[in-house]
């Protein structure tokens, strides 16, 4: 999915009449679902103060509710009618919505969320069919896809961030979309100009993962004091020693994986040949250069060694750690 389908996502719900008759929110992110249920109740809202909403669950929607709800009304008000989970819908009720779908009603939108499986296909099909304005909402599991997600709220909101600060908020939030939409949204209030990686690290960088890949990152560039200030930094604030040194052999092999692929292979095919994303594949090739084989064994050699210690081979985990830091660093450095 990634950028190409968030930005036609994007395209869609600008240009698209937010008060079509009938708008078909399909996938299972949540925070995208109700974004869509959203737009239309505030473009309805908009158009008319005084807008009825209804958000219904499939049970609350019985076989004749539907009609009730979208007969025609003395005063001719708005109304918005939501149905969440439309393919748990009964096959009575699933009955009344096709035959709503042939004769909507003026100055009514009907809503329908669905989970896109094959549960229910015959509504979805059915809307489609009947024109229905479409959003996708696809589940987002793909770490490419999150970090497409990221640069569109950024995009979104006219500001502009560097690829390493979306990086580096996707790797320190995970992958809960709404809390990566509320720290695009907290970077933008309170932050002016370009938001770097600087900036993204100062918010979040005390979060685990984060720390612990950033550690590696810095070391794996050769950036040996930024990588000792993030390593005391990641253990002032409680990160488990074994995650730093996980992080540590993943950057490295990732290195030698990439340094011994075929020259002139396109990101794609290496990102499946190796197990990698494409958009590490291109992290990576910036990190290699200054790698040679034996500075790829000697810092392997040089994590195993941390980890051992880290893991109750030593008496100072904390030292194993940023020894195993400086000859990681020095490693990146070892190409002639």
């Amino acid at each position: 999915m990634a950028r190409g389908m968030l930005d036609a996502m994007a395209r869609k719900t600008a240009t698209e009449d937010l008060l079509a008759p009938v708008t078909l929110a399909v996938g299972q992110e949540d925070l995208l679902l109700d974004r869509a249920v959203r737009e239309v109740v505030e473009a309805a809202r908009a158009a008319d103060a005084d807008t009825d909403v209804r958000d219904l669950a499939p049970e609350a929607l019985q076989p004749g509710t539907l009609a009730q709800l979208t007969s025609p009304s003395l005063f001719a008000e708005r109304k918005v009618v939501i149905v969440r989970n439309a393919q748990d819908l009964s096959a009575d009720t699933i009955k009344d919505v096709k035959g709503y779908l042939g004769a909507p009603v003026e100055e009514i939108t009907l809503v329908l969320l669905h989970a896109g499986g094959a549960k229910g296909k015959g509504l979805l099909d059915a809307a489609r069919k009947a024109g229905a304005r479409e959003v996708a909402c696809p589940k987002m599991t793909k770490p490419a896809d999150r970090l497409a997600f990221v640069r569109s709220e950024f995009r979104a909101t006219g500001r502009s961030a560097t690829p390493e600060a979306c990086q580096t908020l996707v790797d320190a939030i995970g992958s809960d979309l709404r809390e990566l939409a509320s720290a695009c949204a907290q970077l933008v209030a309170d932050i002016e100009g370009t938001i770097d990686e600087t900036v993204v690290a100062r918010y979040y960088t005390g979060r685990a993962e984060a720390s612990s890949f950033t550690v590696a990152d810095r070391a794996v560039e050769g950036r040996a004091a930024e990588a000792l200030e993030a390593l005391r930094w990641a253990m002032s604030t409680g990160v488990a020693p074994v995650l730093i040194t996980s992080a540590l052999a993943q950057g490295v092999r990732a290195i030698g994986k990439l340094a011994s692929a075929p020259r002139g292979a396109r990101p794609g095919d290496l990102a499946r040949d190796l197990g990698m994303p494409p958009w590490k594949i291109d992290r990576v090739r910036q990190q290699m250069r200054g790698w040679s084989a034996d500075g790829v064994a000697d810092a392997l050699r040089a994590v195993a060694e941390a980890d051992a210690g880290v893991k109750g081979g030593g008496d100072d985990p904390e030292y194993a750690l940023e020894k195993a830091v400086v000859a990681v660093s020095r490693a990146a450095r070892s190409r002639p």
